[in-house]
């Protein structure tokens, strides 16, 4: 049965998965965003998507929903922004059963957590608050209750990868002793179809999960199994939480915010109840080191489609893309750059590689103490990378920049900082039709600290910004096997 189907969420790392299996069966679908500039509709030519750009904690933007769709997604979580998030996840959940009780929508499908802990941390609290919230609306909610989400990209598997393949040893906190139940992304998304319009499982919960609980610890050391890696774990039990989530933060990709906020799940266990739902809808369960397996072939042939890195950011993203796009042209400090180039496509190639496994063509160990620094200060840090090694959209990370721009027909790249920094910068490639490279650096300064730390960093600059634009002209950016760049 074809449908009509709100997605929210639709740039985060399940919703992204979700949209071109949702097409494949040929539904409508209706994508909500906080900032239309993020979606990238080059993905979907000709097919039946629509954006809707809307604040969910705007009850009036809520009001675009159209009365005519058959089910919706909730697909929102708010664990890795600033302040009270629980608050804020109340406070979304409300006006989207409101909204939807205008609406002729007969179900809601909600992906949400495992709690059936007698403790439960605030992030699951949260999560469950949200679902009692959903449950009371005029439609039907089916709520899939998941652990550990494995796959390209999502937030455990890159933060297990960082642990296992930067740590050959690791004196860890005792949570690691705790129990949970991972599942692979495919068999997610195989429940998030298999539901939908399922009469059977209106107004009902599962848990979803693998075919086998584990342990922290077992999943580290079985990712290390499977990448070839030796690797020696210690638990200790005086690893105090906030030291745990410094822990966290230093070593993987995560912020600080999202990091406490693991740490206080971590030590919540969380195992499926027993249910047939995987019987029923003819699911076979794909196991822990299975589903590393599938995460790394994806990687390798370069097709991740989201990750979770992308979703998370210092401020940008809660005021929108658009509102950097102008880059200022007073009160702002700039470098400015141009090159006459003789090969245009492989200065275009090298622009759009830029950053993650790629570096930043000139002094990467520079670029590597920036990105340190940043994370002392409670920044991103470089560890983020990007999603794909050779596409960009608006939206992406690279490294500690976002995109806001991204157009090969234009010829230019716009990339915002998200670094701690006493400003703003940006940092722009453009080509003109008479075959120049323009590469400039805007900073905005933020008082006095922000002038201080212009002049502090502007000798720097000098080379490291002449000596990129050079090599983005004349170097051979084509990926070498081991994902490096061959000069």
């Amino acid at each position: 049965m074809v449908m009509k189907i709100l997605l929210t969420g639709a740039t985060g790392y399940i919703a992204q998965r979700l949209l071109p299996v949702l097409l494949e069966g040929g539904h409508e679908v209706l994508c909500c965003v906080r900032d239309r500039n993020r979606f990238d509709m080059s993905r979907y030519p000709d097919k039946p998507v629509r954006v809707l750009e809307m604040n969910y904690q705007d009850p009036e933007s809520l009001k675009l929903i159209p009365a005519d769709i058959d089910a919706a997604y909730f697909l929102i979580h708010s664990m890795s922004s600033a302040g009270d998030f629980a608050k804020k996840e109340k406070e979304i959940a409300e006006n989207f059963r409101d909204a939807l009780n205008q609406t002729n929508v007969k179900q809601v499908i909600y992906l949400t957590g495992i709690a059936n802990a007698k403790e439960l941390s605030r992030h699951l609290r949260s999560r469950q608050e949200v679902e009692k919230i959903l449950a009371s609306g005029t439609y039907q909610l089916t709520a899939l209750r998941a652990a550990i989400i494995v796959g390209s990209g999502s937030s455990s598997f890159e933060i297990i990868r960082d642990l296992v393949e930067k740590l050959p040893v690791m004196v860890a906190p005792h949570w690691l002793k705790t129990r949970s139940q991972p599942i692979a992304i495919r068999n997610v998304l195989d429940y998030l179809i298999g539901v939908l319009g399922n009469e059977d499982t209106y107004g009902k919960d599962y848990d979803i999960g693998g075919p086998e609980p584990l342990t922290y610890k077992q999943m580290l050391l079985q990712f290390a199994e499977v990448r070839k890696l030796k690797r020696f774990i210690f638990t200790v039990p005086v690893m105090t939480p906030r030291l745990s989530s410094y822990w966290l933060y230093f070593i993987t990709s995560t912020s600080y915010q999202l990091a406490r906020n693991l740490v206080d799940s971590m030590k919540t266990e969380v195992i499926c109840r027993p249910n047939n739902l995987a019987e029923k809808l003819n699911i076979k369960l794909i196991g822990y080191k299975e589903a590393i397996r599938l995460a790394f072939d994806k990687i390798e042939q370069n097709q991740v489609l989201s990750s979770w890195k992308d979703a998370f950011s210092s401020r940008i993203l809660d005021s929108g893309l658009s509102r950097f796009v102008e880059v200022p042209k007073d009160g702002v400090f700039t470098d400015k750059r141009k090159l006459k180039i003789e090969n245009e496509d492989l200065a275009l190639r090298n622009i759009w590689a830029i950053g993650g496994k790629t570096g930043w063509y000139y002094a990467d160990w520079l670029w590597a103490i920036r990105g340190f620094m940043d994370k002392l200060f409670g920044g991103v840090g470089l560890r983020r990378g990007r999603t794909n090694n050779e596409t960009l959209s608006p939206g992406n990370v690279v490294d500690f920049w976002r995109v806001l721009l991204a157009d090969k027909k234009q010829k230019r790249l716009l990339l915002y900082a998200e670094m701690k920094l006493p400003g703003e910068a940006w940092l722009e490639f453009c080509l003109d039709k008479d075959h120049v490279l323009h590469q400039t650096a805007t900073f905005r300064p933020l008082g006095v600290w922000g002038r201080l730390y212009w002049y502090a960093v502007w000798p720097f600059h000098g080379f490291i910004f002449r000596n990129m634009i050079r090599n983005i002209a004349n170097y051979n950016a084509a990926l070498t096997k081991k994902g490096r760049i061959s000069f």
